[in-house]
């Protein structure tokens, strides 16, 4: 059998030159060898539209599907393929010519983004109006397919909002991101993950790293038997915090950093959930943020917002979709620290009650500590789907769903549903999983009231939407 060889076209003449030995055609004799890896070979293409997960879709003459990074919709490019053999579904590409530019493109500001480099940031090389239109396409493309719904039901204007103080011009990156999780390879020097790959790319310095980790000084030093770094800075407060895992029988080294820090130990995931044993070498075990008019503690290792004005945002956002009344029965579901728990209890006042639920032991500790001034304010452990039906409770008025990226999912949606509030307020970091939970609300007799979408994720792909939904009108 001879080897799979595509038509000569200009196209594939130049990949089939240009591709290196790892494309390994097929040995004529061996009927029952491996398809061949296609990874090097290049395609001159056209780039289509953008697609949820920070690439584009794009096809080669002869109809193989390129997902294609650090390209834009319009641009004809070379892409070179860095996954994918002759009988995969699609090809993952890198743009690594770009022959017919978009207007919407830009010289990367970082160093350290570009084809085979860091694969933190998606976008560095579109303009950041740019950006949130192509974040707002993928939000409109998973809403469609995935629910069948468009921009105008689920009553979103369409566009994706950037942060208070983000807008930057052209060229320009937002410091923005308050916890950077480093990796270290195998000579102690500090980086960032290629995309879809444990390299380590090196760096010296993090565009999109807010203020508060920069000055920490950790890309300057070197972290022998050490295989990640966490940095945080709290927003609200001088707190700064690193997490330090190190290599499997390795000794943790002596930390000293440009500023003040909290120094923790982390240790490999245990438990059912997986939660990583965090200990504490020197200074408090967890840092204070303040958002919606509180401080919050949130120990090491816990969740809370990257960006800095995130938590307000969505505090906001949320409240406004919900309108709290007094004395309503509020639930905040995947509580984390107590965020929206806390904002509801304000609002619904003395005679309101409010019931939070979260899987993380160290989340919920946080969270009945953040609370513990508000008496009408309880904080279950477990997961929602469990714990809800055991709670007792049949009815609720208002309720906050923030799910982790893979969303609520059916059955925890159907028992929300099955409560009869007036309103629900879902807040999602990935439009996929918003798309099919909000199926499943429809399904089970709920219909989005409005939409917004906020870019807290500058130069990635990610994007986070607050959707509020209400009781479909029933049909006489």
């Amino acid at each position: 059998m001879s080897p799979a060889t595509p038509p000569a076209t200009p196209s594939t003449a130049r990949s089939e030159a240009r591709s290196d030995a790892r494309s390994g055609a097929r040995s004529g004799a061996d009927e029952t060898a491996a398809p061949a890896s296609l990874v090097g070979r290049e395609y001159e293409v056209e780039v289509g539209p953008v697609a949820h997960g920070g690439h584009c879709v794009a096809r080669t003459e002869e109809g193989r599907v390129l997902f294609v990074r650090h390209a834009l919709p319009g641009e004809r490019v070379v892409a070179r393929v860095t996954e994918g053999r002759e009988d995969s579904r699609f090809l993952r590409a890198d743009a690594v010519e770009i022959l017919d530019a978009s207007k919407d493109r830009v010289e990367a500001p970082c160093p350290f983004a570009g084809p085979g480099l860091c694969g933190g940031c998606d976008w560095q090389h579109a303009a950041p109006g740019a950006q949130r239109r192509l974040k707002a396409s993928v939000i409109a493309e998973q809403l469609q397919r995935l629910a069948g719904l468009t921009a105008e039901d689920v009553g979103w204007d369409g566009t994706v909002e950037p942060a208070p103080g983000d807008k930057v011009p052209k060229g320009e990156v937002p410091a923005w991101r308050t916890r950077v999780q480093y990796a270290v390879d195998d000579d102690g020097r500090i980086g960032l993950r290629r995309h879809r790959s444990h390299e380590v790319q090196p760096i010296d310095r993090c565009l999109i790293a807010a203020p508060g980790v920069s000055e920490l000084g950790v890309e300057k030093r070197a972290w022998p038997q050490t295989a990640a770094v966490e940095a945080v800075a709290a927003t609200g407060s001088n707190d700064r915090q690193v997490l330090v895992t190190p290599r499997p029988g390795g000794r943790l080294p002596l930390v000293e950093l440009d500023r003040p820090v909290s120094v923790m130990r982390v240790e490999e995931p245990r438990g059912r959930n997986g939660e990583r044993g965090v200990h504490r070498v020197h200074g408090r075990p967890y840092v204070r943020e303040r958002a919606a008019d509180r401080t919050w503690r949130i120990s090491a290792g816990g969740f809370w917002q990257v960006h800095p004005k995130a938590a307000d945002l969505l505090v906001q956002a949320v409240m406004t979709g919900l309108t709290p009344h007094k004395g309503d029965m509020a639930l905040d579901l995947y509580c984390g620290a107590g965020l929206f728990a806390g904002a509801l209890a304000e609002r619904v006042g003395p005679k309101g009650a409010v019931l939070g639920i979260e899987a993380s032991k160290r989340a919920v500790e946080d969270a009945r500590h953040n609370l513990a001034d508000l008496d009408r304010v309880r904080v279950e452990r477990g997961t929602v789907e469990k714990v809800l039906p055991r709670t007792g409770i049949t009815e609720a008025d208002i309720v906050v769903l923030d799910p982790p990226r893979s969303g609520a999912g059916r059955k925890t949606v159907e028992q929300v549903a099955a409560l009869g509030p007036r309103r629900i307020a879902y807040v999602a970091c990935d439009p996929a999983a918003l798309a099919r939970d909000l199926a499943y609300f429809g399904a089970a007799g709920y219909v989005p009231h409005f939409m917004r979408a906020f870019d807290l994720f500058p130069m990635t792909h990610h994007v986070e939407c607050v959707a509020i939904l209400k009781p479909a009108e029933k049909k006489s």
